[in-house]
């Protein structure tokens, strides 16, 4: 049996990545994090507190294992991260040097690097492949090369050391959150829950997160960045963690970066269009307004996914209509048990 680390594995995507690898019994799951962890992963995982930019810390958090999933990363309160730049990029390096030297003092068998989209914000050719980074402007959002220095740490790792990584790059992951880490985690009494945003995990969409809120909430009209000209992958947090596992697993995925993204582009504006028929809404009525600078272009998201499908076997396959539809039925389950748990207390 292997034993398995999942460093932020707390959140939307390491708690279906925990889930997927629950269901063979050939892993055993150790989660690192510094948030609740909820009580079924509690109850199924081992679970160890910590501050992964300790060594002390990492290395042991890392002890015994032999696989990780690097998932752990920067997050701030909503609208805070801009303002944190210096912060989090001296937050991400600290974890990489940490996690990354505490894998190499145990011997890790493989280890994953949960990347982020962000590292083609600057993209200049679309579909965009794995090997046009090289190629590609430099990311100049702090997330973006806090996320690009992660990868170059792994691959200086094993230039230097032969270090046994992947890379994955989950695009516009959506889905509902995990489920309340306790009794007293929530007493709201609002109509609906609230999913990830892009602050708390690499590669979970906050855009998507954040019209889903909105609809389920009533806001009319939904606000959206740059007019909803913005185009996505959205993908379902269920595939995401199917190909980081798969790339766990593979002996085709060492040594190699790959991006987990559905084929399909959508742009913001048909996002909403979506998830407000997934509501129960009137899609003729819906009315959008832009929210962030004017002038400001509109940016393109569309990676090429031909990579993992060759060398892992994966492709996205939940339908976004379908994918969404889930998302708001079980958000809207979370929001009545929420409720529920508010009134016992």
């Amino acid at each position: 049996m292997s034993r398995v680390l999942i460093t932020g594995g707390a959140g939307v995507l390491g708690a279906a990545v925990a889930r997927r690898l629950l269901a063979d019994p050939n892993y055993d799951v150790r989660v690192s994090d510094e948030r609740s962890a909820p009580q079924w992963m509690r109850e199924a995982c081992e679970i160890r507190g910590a501050d992964l930019r300790a060594p002390a810390q990492a290395q042991a958090a890392l002890k015994g294992c032999s696989q990780v999933i690097h998932l752990a990363s920067f997050r701030a309160d909503d609208g805070a991260g801009a303002a944190l730049a210096h912060t989090q990029i001296e937050y991400e390096n600290a974890l990489h040097n940490a996690v990354i030297r505490a894998a190499l003092d145990c011997g890790v068998e493989r280890f994953v690097y949960v990347s982020s989209p962000l590292v083609f914000e600057r993209a200049e050719v679309f579909p965009t492949p794995e090997d046009y980074l090289p190629q590609c402007p430099v990311a100049l959002s702090p997330g973006g090369f806090a996320r690009l220095s992660g990868e170059r740490y792994c691959r200086a790792a094993h230039d230097e050391h032969d270090f046994p990584f992947t890379i994955c790059r989950p695009f516009a992951t959506y889905g509902p959150a995990p489920a309340s880490a306790s009794a007293s985690a929530s007493t709201s009494t609002s109509t609906s829950a609230s999913t990830s945003t892009s602050a708390s995990e690499p590669g979970v969409s906050g855009a998507v997160a954040e019209v889903i809120d909105g609809a389920l909430a009533g806001r009319h009209p939904l606000r959206v960045d740059a007019a909803g000209e913005q185009t996505l992958s959205p993908t379902h947090v269920d595939d995401i963690a199917g190909g980081i596992v798969a790339a766990l697993g593979s002996p085709a995925a060492l040594y190699e970066d790959f991006n987990l993204a559905s084929s399909r582009a959508l742009s913001v504006a048909e996002i909403a269009q979506l998830v407000w028929q997934a509501c129960g809404e009137q899609a003729g009525e819906l009315a959008l307004e832009q929210i962030g600078a004017g002038d400001r272009k509109p940016t393109r998201s569309q990676p090429a996914t031909d990579k993992a499908r060759e060398l892992l076997g994966w492709q996205a396959q939940i339908a976004f209509e379908d994918g969404v539809a889930a998302t708001v039925r079980s958000l809207r389950e979370q929001a009545m048990a929420d409720r529920h748990i508010g009134s016992a207390l």
